[in-house]
């Protein structure tokens, strides 16, 4: 009897502690979690189209962040990321290495950055508990403060903070994506695999396209919390041709726009909504601004109408 008593002990002594936790603070949690522990997930991502079963691994190398992260189904595809820069190995081309923080498509950047920035354009609201791959998990709700991008939740692991499972829901509460973990290991060292990555050497960062000097591009309007993250050139989907790229993000929702003088370069029919995209394509001027994200299509139509040249 003793015994079992001290078990409940254990269990109940954490979970009292925690109930004192804001949303924000279980977040903040999850943040550093994401930047300081040592753990491996297995986990699934399920799109509208695509069922991806992936294997991400982070940890600490002399003090520096290296993540892992590997497609298990179809062709061989990996990513590497020692300290900000990543390296992308695909089985069809060759190694190529670009500036970032985190590797993009696990999950949002912003969980491991300074959940501060979010509040601009969220609120944060605790939900209930559940068990998720065997562990308690804790959900906060990420609820947008306007209509003009989308709601997330996420479960996180009541012991590391680690996300157990993240959703993007549209404003009627339809599911868009899921990153649903199965297995999560939580390490004391970080695996050989890491190690190893953090000894090889990988191809010198991409340098960025040059841009023209004129094309200044301005947003007449952004959602409140967007900001430009990238302007270069970059050639979309389906053509032959470079055209001006802006990168617009708020923390959780990103946009791609693509701009193109008229007649200069055919915006490729083959770019298609999918996965929660939405696509607006708009004429400014003397110029095609095709916007593209995973936020309610009237925010891009409006994003792409209010761009002009400074």
């Amino acid at each position: 009897m003793r015994l079992i008593l001290l078990v409940l002990l254990v269990f109940t002594l954490p979970v009292m502690a925690q109930e004192d936790l804001s949303p924000k603070a279980w977040l903040e949690n999850m943040s550093h979690a994401l930047q300081d522990k040592e753990f491996k997930m297995s986990l699934i991502q399920l799109q509208a189209d695509h069922i991806r079963p992936l294997v991400y691994i982070h940890g600490k190398v002399e003090d520096q962040e290296v993540a892992f992260l590997e497609h298990l189904n179809g062709p061989p595809k990996n990513a590497v990321r020692v300290g900000n820069t990543v390296t992308f190995i695909e089985h069809d081309q060759p190694a190529y290495s670009v500036l970032a923080s985190r590797i993009l498509g696990v999950l949002p950047p912003a969980f491991a950055g300074d959940i501060s920035k979010l509040e601009s354009g969220y609120q944060f609201v605790l939900g209930g508990r559940t068990r998720l791959a065997g562990r308690p998990g804790q959900l906060v709700r990420i609820i947008p403060n306007d209509n003009f991008r989308y709601g997330y939740q996420v479960w996180l692991d009541m012991e590391s903070y680690l996300p157990l499972r993240y959703d993007m829901l549209t404003q009627d509460k339809q599911l868009l994506e899921q990153i649903l973990v199965v297995e999560l290991l939580v390490l004391n060292e970080p695996p050989a695999i890491l190690t190893e990555a953090y000894k090889q050497e990988w191809p010198a960062v991409a340098a960025q396209s040059k841009r023209d000097a004129d094309d200044n591009w301005k947003f007449n309007w952004l959602p409140e919390g967007f900001k430009v993250l990238v302007k270069d050139n970059h050639r979309l989907m389906g053509s032959h041709e470079a055209v001006e790229y802006v990168a617009l993000s708020d923390g959780m929702a990103n946009i791609s726009v693509y701009i193109a003088r008229l007649g200069d370069t055919q915006m490729p029919e083959e770019l298609v909504t999918r996965n929660g995209l939405s696509l607006a394509t708009e004429v400014v001027g003397d110029y095609e601004v095709v916007a593209v994200g995973k936020v309610p299509k009237e925010t891009l139509i409006r994003v792409a109408k209010g761009i002009s040249l400074q």
